[in-house]
């Protein structure tokens, strides 16, 4: 018995399981590949249950894509994370909230054109007697006010001495896009910096003995854990690689702007000619030569200038 055309032409059920796991980048692209695929993209809600918009599309994210995005998961959106996605506007992030009221994370990091008022306005939405967020993310958003933030944690119910003591916020993992995956992440991902009292992102230290030293503060119920290496980054500076306190700390030269401690820096692959390492975040502007090892950008500009 033959097939029919149609029949020949349906995606293979395995096809199905693996959706949940593919990046919103590339569920666009199977879209593009043939009909098949954009009819089974079309019915199937479970992979744009959680949208998480990153590179390379972050910056073509507009408030209508967003919308016609988000309308995929018919109102039942658990997780939305955009990163950097600076064209989104308090109108419509509003409009996504207002359709998928059970959203239970919320990451706008970097989106730069939304106002702390829109966001505000979102959460109220987002934090009804049948509902509660779990996790907010909003670093990067401008006049960040301390009553916002104390607003955004009485509308989460958010005690902030707890919040300190339970969860960490670590530096070396501020860039992971999938953060939303780990269960034991602060409920907001900005405090008030003790040290310059801005509301910005305020890091632990994961050092042991700076561990000890906090544990010992909560031991000793201190109203205020003023721990020296608790801060913001512009505060305390930290290891691009292990986000450990650099103060007091022999660093390692690094190529790019970023703070390398002395450990990390011996791990890290180093410039043939300066001998300076750059961090993973911008291995990419090693320049790779038919030998072994690569230049640094600066050695690499320089090489080029000598040959000329």
């Amino acid at each position: 018995m033959t097939q029919t055309s149609s029949q020949l032409s349906a995606p293979h059920e395995a096809m199905f399981l693996i959706l949940p796991y593919l990046t919103l980048f590339e569920l666009l692209s199977l879209t593009q590949v043939c009909k098949s695929f954009r009819d089974a993209l079309k019915h199937d809600i479970l992979p744009w249950l959680n949208i998480v918009v990153g590179k390379p599309i972050n910056t073509r994210f507009s408030d209508e894509f967003l919308v016609k995005i988000m309308s995929k998961a018919k109102g039942r959106l658990n997780v939305v994370a955009l990163r950097n996605c600076y064209k989104i506007t308090d109108e419509g992030l509003l409009q996504v909230i207002a359709s998928n009221p059970f959203i239970n994370k919320l990451y706008l990091q970097g989106c730069t054109s939304l106002t702390i008022e829109g966001v505000i306005g979102a959460i109220k939405l987002l934090t009804k007697p049948n509902h509660k967020l779990k996790n907010l993310a909003i670093s990067g958003i401008y006049n960040v006010k301390i009553e916002d933030f104390q607003t955004l944690c009485y509308l989460m119910g958010i005690n902030q001495m707890q919040m300190k003591q339970i969860t960490k916020n670590f530096y070396h993992v501020r860039h992971e896009l999938y953060a939303f995956k780990q269960e034991s992440q602060p409920s907001i991902d900005v405090d008030i910096c003790q040290k310059c009292g801005e509301i910005r992102e305020v890091f632990d230290c994961p050092r042991d003995s700076c561990k000890r030293r906090m544990q010992q503060q909560q031991q000793q119920q201190q109203k205020q854990l003023l721990i020296e290496c608790r801060g913001c980054f512009l505060c305390v500076p930290r290891c691009e690689e292990c986000g450990v306190c650099t103060k007091d700390e022999e660093l390692g030269e690094a190529a790019c702007v970023d703070i390398l401690c002395l450990n990390c820096w011996l791990h890290l692959p180093k410039c043939n000619f300066c001998n300076k390492a750059y961090c993973n975040q911008h291995a990419y502007q090693q320049h790779v030569g038919s030998s072994l090892g690569f230049l640094c950008s600066e050695c690499s500009f320089h090489a080029t200038q000598s040959s000329h």
